[in-house]
């Protein structure tokens, strides 16, 4: 069977990473960190995410003319991305995250967008034909939130699936939450989507619900180690983490997400791709970085038994 397509649209960066026994509290100077510099941005690591996870994938970013862009190309071609709609861009640099990550593994970020926040509507016109052929499409909110919108018109008039990973978190409309076939926030993302703490599986419950009732057809809730809860028309359940010794937790959402995206559109059912997601994403906080962090198909499978 031909491996069906899978199209994300997003962000790319370099990340530029400190390792510290803690992450320092404002106004704080912690010296002794060790310095690392990896790729990332939400949209490429799900791109290979998905790809070493088993999928097809063509990535729809905007990249600087500089060396961080030219990096983040010839990273995604070996991971066998296809990568004609990664487009230069003359007038902006590419996207750099600052990164603390603590010694347990819980990290702080902050990002300048540079290129990613100049990928626009406009863009996609070249593109449209690979989302509008496309099984899945995935999508984050690190590109600026029309162009997001106009991706998900496209897929959602030609049937094809989107999954949208509302992060960084956000308000959003309802008109576009109803373009979405599953929506993957975690525990801040679903609370600031719905106004509902969502501190435990009860939480979780009752978040989803206000979001399936916003239009949303599938929701599933991201938990940490604790795993994921998925919500639909049929199912109301939590489905179980691994337990892993964790190192750093930067890109596991994004992670889950591109395993997510390759399950599915190999044509798993909703909770078996859920736990293949839910080992992809524990998998990768054993290891550091962003991307250097996305497990391999076999690596994945090899959790699951």
């Amino acid at each position: 069977m031909a491996n069906k397509q899978i199209v994300v649209v997003g962000s790319s960066n370099t990340d530029m990473i400190i390792k510290l026994d803690r992450i320092p509290r404002p106004g704080e100077t912690i010296l002794g960190g060790e310095f690392v510099m990896a790729a990332g941005g939400k949209g490429a690591n799900q791109a290979v995410a998905a790809a070493r996870a088993g999928g097809a994938v063509t990535f729809v970013a905007k990249v600087g003319e500089d060396v961080f862009g030219a990096q983040a190309v010839e990273g995604f071609k070996k991971d066998k991305i296809d990568v004609q709609y990664v487009f230069r861009d003359r007038r902006a640099a590419s996207g750099v995250a600052l990164i603390f990550v603590a010694k347990d593994g819980e990290n702080s970020i902050a990002v300048a967008s540079g290129s990613n926040g100049r990928l626009m509507p406009a863009d996609l016109i070249r593109a449209k034909a690979a989302i509008s052929s496309a099984a899945t499409l995935v999508m984050q909110l690190e590109t600026p939130l029309e162009t997001v919108r106009a991706a998900a018109q496209i897929a959602a008039k030609k049937g094809v699936r989107v999954i949208l990973n509302p992060a960084p978190a956000r308000k959003l409309d309802e008109a576009l939450l109803k373009l979405i076939t599953i929506l993957t926030p975690n525990e801040t993302e679903a609370e600031l989507l719905t106004g509902i703490p969502v501190k435990d599986e009860a939480g979780a419950s009752k978040a989803a619900a206000a979001l399936l009732a916003k239009g949303v057809q599938t929701v599933v809730i991201t938990l940490g180690a604790r795993g994921a809860f998925v919500a639909s028309s049929e199912i109301y359940q939590m489905v179980a983490g691994f337990k892993v010794k964790p190192v750093d937790t930067t890109a596991a959402g994004d992670v889950f997400n591109g395993a997510l995206a390759v399950a599915l559109t190999q044509g798993t059912t909703l909770l078996e791709a859920v736990r293949f997601a839910n080992a992809a994403g524990a998998l990768s906080t054993t290891r550091f970085g962003a991307q250097p962090s996305a497990p391999k198909r076999s690596e994945i499978l090899k959790m699951l038994r």
